[in-house]
């Protein structure tokens, strides 16, 4: 398949209602103008295919046996680029506050991971990931991601192939400009 122009990408943004304008309290703690509710765009299945494919063709030559996704972002869109790949499919999720790997998934020593997540803004959720297949010795072979919030200047510690790299805007919550001091803060969820 083809891959996804910026244009179309941002058309199933905004056709989804996922684009959404606003005060928001990012999960890094900044505070944003625009959210990315990747969800929302993500429940149409034929979006998640062409999203999925793109990412996916983006992600092949590195080769991976596995995708690992961080819960909740990164499931639907990491187990579509896992299908497109052909390759196996695994989550961390949050326990006690951390990313912990459960239900019995395992990763092997040597095992070459892709790590694939909905939205990256500072990486956090992408880091701890990374740290949690390193500590099983798996080779990290590359981060996908549909929206990069950063544009390009965030560093996960391993190669980042993205469909939408974007730079929005973030503030301290203490250093917040005057139209979103006016706005109350909403934290919709990642």
């Amino acid at each position: 398949m083809a891959g996804v122009t910026r244009d179309e990408i941002l058309q199933i943004f905004k056709d989804s209602g996922a684009l959404l304008d606003g005060h928001f309290i990012l999960r890094s703690g900044l505070r944003s103008r625009q959210f990315f509710q990747c969800a929302l765009a993500l429940q149409d299945m034929p979006s998640v295919e062409r999203l999925g494919a793109a990412l996916a063709d983006k992600l092949r030559s590195f080769a991976p046996t596995t995708v690992l996704a961080p819960a909740m972002g990164g499931l639907v869109i990491g187990q579509e680029v896992a299908r497109q790949l052909g390759v196996r499919f695994i989550f961390v999720e949050k326990e006690d506050d951390a990313l912990v790997l459960r239900r019995g998934f395992k990763i092997d020593p040597g095992e070459k991971l892709v790590i694939v997540e909905d939205v990256v803004t500072k990486g956090g959720r992408v880091a701890e990931t990374i740290a949690i297949a390193r500590e099983h010795q798996a080779e990290v072979c590359a981060v996908g991601v549909v929206v990069d919030r950063s544009n390009g200047t965030v560093d996960v510690g391993a190669p980042m192939e993205c469909l939408l790299p974007m730079e929005v805007e973030t503030f301290a919550p203490d250093n917040l400009p005057e139209d979103l001091q006016a706005i109350p803060a909403i934290k919709p969820g990642s």
